[in-house]
């Protein structure tokens, strides 16, 4: 480890504390309705907020410390898988609005999992759409939330 910090790994890590605190003070201003127990719109955010808190600290105390821990050694970056990824993030966006969460999720799954190494699409699109189907259906059927159908929507 060094033993001086870098003054940019304690500006990132610093960043990080600063939007977990944004994330807590916004999460506190979320009106809740009194109809609600203990569990309401502000449960996921809080769990949310209070992790990035928490690793953000983490992170600044090693960054204080001499440095992020395992960061020094240079990876070769794997340009083919990253833009495997970035085709699938692509392609999320690309689909959503016309075909719907269930194809552009798909779409993502199998290109992501290629940027991972998989070489069998056809297996990767079946998990992935049973995936994105079974998600679409909990928020449709269970939470009423409406997440787009797109060309789905009358069948399901």
């Amino acid at each position: 480890m060094r033993s001086r910090p870098r003054a940019g790994e304690v500006a990132v890590a610093g960043c990080l504390v600063a939007l977990a605190v944004l994330s807590i003070w916004q999460t506190a201003v979320i009106p809740v309705s009194p109809i609600y127990a203990r569990v309401g719109p502000t449960l996921f955010p809080w769990i949310a907020s209070a992790g990035l808190l928490a690793l953000s600290l983490v992170l600044l105390a090693q960054a204080l410390r001499g440095g992020f821990a395992g960061v020094g050694a240079q990876l070769p970056v794997d340009w083919g898988s990253l833009a495997w990824v970035a085709a699938g993030l692509a392609a999320n966006v690309a689909f959503i609005g016309t075909l719907g969460f269930v194809f552009a999720a798909t779409a993502m799954f199998v290109c992501v999992a290629r940027g991972f190494g998989s070489t069998r699409p056809g297996r990767d699109a079946l998990i992935g759409a049973v995936v994105a189907l079974t998600s679409y259906l909990g928020f449709e059927k269970l939470l009423g939330v409406n997440i787009g159908a797109g060309i789905l929507e009358g069948i399901i």
